[in-house]
């Protein structure tokens, strides 16, 4: 594969993802953890599939081959699905997927007080870009009684950034069966927290098939191409264009449903953007340099 595919590919992930939003609003009745329970449950065939057509036929030589590293990621994973589902039910699509932007500085940090991974100078400035642009945003939905979703969307940042440092403790490279754990692992929590809570599982057939559709052809279907794309396209420019999320999931919701958000979740959605891109271009500047270097 060419490095041009490769982007093409990220960028196609990126846009499927970015319709999710947009997908959720299409669900009336359905409760975070049925979403979740029917959104794993979408998702599970075509990772299935796609591992077995990578695997000669059969899946099970890639789910052994993450071992407990992608058990614990999979885990991982369970919090941040629930928590992107909750904070887009309780917020704006804006407000959610900004913060979901912070998931790259929690990886660092995770890192340096786990793994001891070294955090570069320049990410500890981005670090504290992105801590002024999360305040603006939690601040304005302290005001705007939106505080439960900012919190579950910083908690969903988290899940993924558990997941990322999960691999890179045993060095798996391929995310996918990591992936496929986590919607496992979710549509039993989703199943068991459902039944706890008294929320039903069995919800209008219209809002099990959005999530289920929601799970398979933009979810999964987007870490194929990722994972695909990722193999040629350096991680610090991945990071790049996976912001391509950020910025159109907004755009979608205001296009076709007229969604807005506050003054004060694009001034911090805009600052937290600035760290990502700062951070971005200062590690794909480097891996340039370090190349020129060989």
């Amino acid at each position: 594969m060419t490095y041009g595919k490769g982007m093409l590919l990220v960028v196609a992930a990126g846009i499927l993802w970015s319709v999710q939003g947009l997908i959720f609003r299409q669900i009336d009745v359905a409760g975070t953890w049925a979403v979740l329970f029917w959104r794993s449950v979408g998702m599970l065939p075509v990772l299935l599939g796609f591992l077995a057509w990578r695997g000669g036929g059969s899946p099970l030589p890639a789910l052994r081959s993450v071992g407990i590293a992608g058990v614990l990621g999979g885990l991982g994973l369970v919090g941040a699905f629930g928590g992107a589902i909750y904070s887009i039910q309780a917020t704006t699509i804006a407000n959610a997927v900004f913060l979901f932007a912070a998931s790259p500085f929690l990886t660092a940090l995770i890192g340096w007080a786990v793994l001891g991974e070294r955090v570069r100078g320049e990410t500890w400035a981005a670090i504290a870009v992105a801590m002024v642009g999360i305040f603006v945003m939690v601040r304005e939905g302290l005001q705007g009684g939106a505080m439960a979703g900012n919190v579950a969307a910083l908690l969903s940042s988290l899940g993924f950034a558990v997941f990322t440092v999960s691999l890179r403790w045993r060095k798996v490279s391929d995310t996918l069966p990591s992936v496929l754990f986590g919607g496992i692992f979710s549509i039993l929590a989703g199943a068991l927290v459902a039944g706890q809570l008294g929320q039903p599982l069995m919800v209008p057939a219209s809002d099990a098939l959005w999530a289920m559709g929601m799970g398979a052809g933009t979810l999964s279907l987007g870490m194929v191409l990722y994972t695909l794309g990722g193999k040629v396209v350096p991680a610090a420019e991945l990071a790049l264009l996976s912001n391509i999320e950020v910025m159109l999931a907004p755009l979608w919701v205001w296009l076709f449903l007229g969604e807005t958000a506050s003054v004060g979740t694009f001034v911090g959605g805009a600052i937290l953007l600035v760290a990502v891109v700062m951070n971005g271009l200062s590690g794909a500047r480097r891996m340039a340099a370090a190349q020129g270097g060989v």
